[in-house]
């Protein structure tokens, strides 16, 4: 089947990876106060000036690459502050907070190959950088500090299977992928399905209603069904059920819902399987239009995630 990956959150890896002269990958180590990225967020800078991913809302990446300069000429990781307690007054950070960038030059491309392979294969990987010599291995562990060592907890990306027909289907998947994540869109309907290709959807024509026996959710993963003909549903959610995604949800009423329950109690769904079934779905009760419903029912995924 299509594999169902996106470069968004490893993108300067990628980009070091096929930089032909060794780059420096810069990392937030700490943040205090508001902060525009996540503790953990990465940047590539390449050639002196290319760069992949970003650390802030623009203010501060002109000058990392300055010192990711020095880094390289220097041939060792460098530490910087912005915002409060730092030294460059002449920055300032909109948030008004903190935030702490570890640099390291010539990062070990055989350690971000493995990341990037993890990466592919959706197992989630956790990079670690010694602070003063820049050695890179594999460990374990959530994003943070390990003694004189950072460590990057990288999660797979989460994958969205979407299941139906017509507007809302389409729209959601042309949604999920102008947000950057892996998504398939499977449909009985050519026109849903020629719509899910021209937004980049990876696509699968469904003959029966029925999960095809190659589809393997993780628990990464988020399993949504459009479909208004309610009768395609209770096989497709058995199956999804008896997978470990962590959102299961199907559009409809909350009597169709009820409807929904009873024909998969019938089908040998427990009582704890039903509870993991979201429906009605979407953070916006009630939303009659696909492009409304779209954003209710991401935003809920996200949330769940």
């Amino acid at each position: 089947m299509e594999a169902l990956t996106a470069p968004s959150v490893i993108g300067p890896v990628h980009a070091l990876l096929e930089a032909e002269a060794p780059g420096i990958l810069a990392l937030i180590t700490g943040t205090e106060g508001p902060s525009y990225r996540p503790i953990g967020a990465m940047m590539a800078v390449m050639d002196g000036q290319r760069r992949a991913g970003s650390l802030s809302s623009g203010c501060v990446e002109a000058d990392i690459t300055l010192h990711a300069e020095e880094a390289r000429a220097n041939g060792r990781p460098a530490q910087v502050r912005y915002g409060q307690g730092s030294p460059f007054k002449d920055i300032e950070l909109p948030c008004g907070g903190g935030l702490d960038v570890l640099l390291v030059p010539e990062p070990d491309r055989a350690v971000l190959r493995d990341v990037a392979e993890a990466w592919a294969a959706r197992r989630p990987v956790t990079l670690l950088v010694d602070a003063e010599t820049g050695a890179m291995a594999l460990g374990e562990g959530e994003t943070g500090w390990q003694g004189g060592r950072f460590a990057v907890h990288i999660a797979p990306e989460i994958a969205f299977y979407i299941f139906g027909k017509g507007p809302e289907t389409s729209s959601f998947a042309a949604l999920v992928r102008s947000a950057g994540y892996p998504a398939m869109v499977l449909t009985s309907d050519d026109e849903t399905l020629a719509m899910a290709e021209a937004a980049g959807a990876a696509t699968r024509h469904l003959t029966g209603p029925k999960m095809p026996d190659d589809i393997r959710p993780d628990d990464r993963s988020a399993i949504v069904l459009f479909f208004h003909d309610h009768d395609w549903e209770p096989p497709i959610l058995k199956a999804a059920l008896e997978t470990p995604a962590f959102y299961i949800g199907a559009q409809g009423s909350q009597r169709a819902r009820g409807l929904r329950d009873m024909e998969l109690q019938a089908l040998g769904a427990s009582a704890g399987d039903l509870e993991r079934l979201k429906g009605p779905i979407g953070l916006v009760r009630s939303a009659r239009d696909a492009r409304t419903l779209a954003v209710s029912v991401l935003a809920e995924v996200l949330a769940e995630a």
